[in-house]
């Protein structure tokens, strides 16, 4: 695959990108602040000696409102595109999705049991109470992974043909669940579980990011160290363990880091599509399949290209705010159509 630029170029543009889009995601909203009072702000949030004559109001909104929503799309974004890759990888096909091994679907089922059924969980401690939604779309998305990787198993050895199989069944049955749950909700659940489903970052704190944060650092600080290990697989299996990879460790090794990775960006943010199949596959097409770019450059990305997604969110229908996964599939569905176009010639 020819690229078309040179990674340190990508680099320069995507840090730049990156920065930018925390900028405007800090002093963009229904109140739009100067940018010069939101940096100020900021480096005040940061421990920054700067006056604060007359920024009262910029460090209130950004340190209480926008910086907690920007950091978590950064971390949504980022571990959506990092097991986007890990996916890529592992079935290597740069159309796969991380949603490919059930984790999404196994969310939602997890979040609209949580939903629906919650004011039965009464015997849970009060200060759990606050997590039971995002605790339990967890725990459905790690499941529903855990059983599609246990089906593909066989005689010792992972078929990712049958993993993909039993992935697409499985979210299926998932989905028809949620379905049951949507059928059996009231009007005021039904508005709760519609609205998760379509993904948003409204209602970020900080409190929230902590568990988001830890997965996150653990995925984007293994799965680097799998580069190499993914540039061999995409020779084939066979050719792969010739050079000395552990296939299966690192099949495992790939489905658990995308079950962790996902399944805490929809307890956090609800469903967002598109991201983990769009930023790996146009780096792709940009530099290369090199995993050792491709990784670091899609933790940039993601996070970059969720935060323009939020930033469209917020502001199109202000002071109303759309669904963030509606506006995500808005960008991901036309590139997919671009790109089965693109493929057929």
């Amino acid at each position: 695959m020819r690229r078309l630029l040179a990674p340190r170029t990508l680099f320069v543009g995507l840090g730049l990108l990156w920065c930018l889009a925390i900028w405007l995601s800090l002093a963009l909203g229904p109140v739009s602040l100067p940018f010069i009072d939101t940096l100020r702000a900021g480096l005040r949030l940061l421990g920054m000696p700067i006056a604060a004559e007359g920024l009262q109001q910029a460090e209130l909104i950004v340190g209480q409102i926008r910086l907690p929503r920007t950091l978590l799309g950064l971390l949504v974004g980022a571990v959506l595109a990092l097991s986007g890759v890990a996916m890529q990888g592992l079935f290597r096909n740069p159309l796969a999705d991380p949603g490919l091994v059930g984790v999404a679907s196994g969310a939602a089922l997890g979040a609209a049991l949580a939903i629906v059924l919650g004011s039965g969980f009464g015997g849970l401690p009060e200060a759990l109470a606050p997590y039971l939604l995002s605790l339990c779309a967890f725990l459905g998305g790690l499941g529903v992974t855990a059983l599609v990787y246990r089906l593909g198993r066989h005689n010792g050895r992972t078929s990712v043909a049958t993993m993909l199989l039993a992935g697409i069944a499985l979210t299926a049955l998932a989905g028809a669940g949620v379905g049951l749950f949507t059928y059996l909700a009231d009007d005021a659940t039904l508005r709760t579980l519609t609205f998760w489903n379509l993904g948003s970052l409204n209602g970020a704190s900080y409190q929230r990011l902590w568990p988001l944060l830890l997965v996150v650092c653990s995925v984007a600080l293994w799965l680097p160290r799998r580069a190499q290990a993914l540039n061999a697989l995409l020779l084939g299996e066979s050719e792969a363990r010739h050079l000395g990879v552990e296939v299966e460790t690192l099949k495992r090794e790939l489905v658990l880091c995308t079950a962790l990775g996902v399944g805490a960006a929809v307890a956090a943010a609800g469903l967002i599509g598109f991201i983990g199949l769009v930023v790996p596959h146009l780096l792709r097409l940009l530099v290369g399949p090199d995993h050792r770019v491709l990784l670091p450059a899609s933790l940039l990305a993601g996070g970059t290209l969720l935060l323009f997604a939020d930033l469209v969110a917020r502001l199109l229908l202000a002071p109303a705010e759309l669904p963030i996964g509606i506006v995500t599939a808005f960008i991901g569905a036309p590139f997919f159509l671009f790109l089965l176009v693109r493929g057929r010639g």
